[in-house]
């Protein structure tokens, strides 16, 4: 199959990882992405990362699909530094993103800056190989650090990239979860503007009184403000993710809204 043309567009596996467990229904779901509109993904989820990288790069390259970032757990960073350099070369992987950070990592103002510190060094070093390290926040980042009487004070993601060097480190950051965390979205694409490759696409809405995940352009987040603000901070890629679907409960067809919804707002 030819090679995919450039597409802003991409999806993380990660939204469908019940689907990417064994080699035949990998290259179904493969199939099925490409199918839906999609010309490229993220490598993400337990299941894809216990593949041989060969065999994966394989798959991608038999359903027409370009890997444009992959999430690498820190701790997998720390302990097979050289193994993740070589995934990442074996699935011509320009980004790669620390997904999330354990509890004892990040509970204090103390391990944010050790954190901080840890990143830059990894960063350096896959520069080095030619590697751009990203970091994908979730909802936690926005607890505050630093203040008194539970006011004021600074959240770990501000100080995060308050002590890094954009050159070697880049935020991922998921619209989805920055809007849970009480931050907005928009303000943090401008204030990331010059280090922010790709972000995480994803939506919010109220579903039986409850927070639910929804695709992008259905919930209830200002989609052509971020796009704007995207735009800005010179994102190259936006990729659709979705924890749950708790609307469409079928993964696939929440991708496929999101891809048209995304297209509807003049994204290609």
């Amino acid at each position: 199959m030819a090679a995919p043309k450039e597409s802003q567009l991409a999806v993380t596996l990660f939204t469908l990882r019940d689907y990417c467990t064994k080699p035949r229904r990998i290259a179904r779901t493969l199939a099925r992405v490409r199918k839906i509109g999609y010309r490229n993904v993220q490598i993400s989820g337990g299941g894809l990362l216990a593949r041989e990288p060969a065999e994966l790069a394989r798959m991608m390259a038999d359903a027409g699909l370009r890997v444009i970032g992959s999430h690498i757990a820190l701790a997998m960073m720390r302990d097979d530094f050289g193994g993740v350099v070589e995934r990442l070369r074996a699935w011509k992987c320009s980004h790669t993103a620390i997904p999330w950070v354990a509890q004892e990592d990040r509970s204090t103002l103390a391990a944010w800056k050790a954190r901080a510190r840890e990143l830059t060094h990894l960063g350096k070093a896959l520069r080095k190989e030619g590697i751009t390290l990203q970091y994908h926040n979730h909802h936690f980042e926005f607890h505050k650090f630093g203040g008194r009487g539970g006011l004021g004070g600074r959240t770990g993601l501000d100080i995060l990239y308050s002590a890094t060097d954009p050159e070697y480190l880049q935020a991922e950051i998921d619209i989805g979860w920055v809007a849970r965390g009480g931050g907005d979205p928009a303000d943090w694409c401008a204030r990331l503007k010059g280090r922010m490759d790709q972000v995480h696409v994803k939506d919010w809405l109220i579903l039986d009184g409850e927070p639910a995940w929804a695709e992008v352009g259905e919930g209830n987040l200002n989609w052509p403000a971020i796009v704007r603000a995207c735009h800005m901070a010179g994102v190259k890629h936006y990729i659709v993710e979705q924890d749950q679907c708790p609307v469409t409960k079928d993964p696939f067809k929440s991708i496929a809204v999101s891809l048209r919804n995304l297209q509807r707002l003049g994204l290609k």
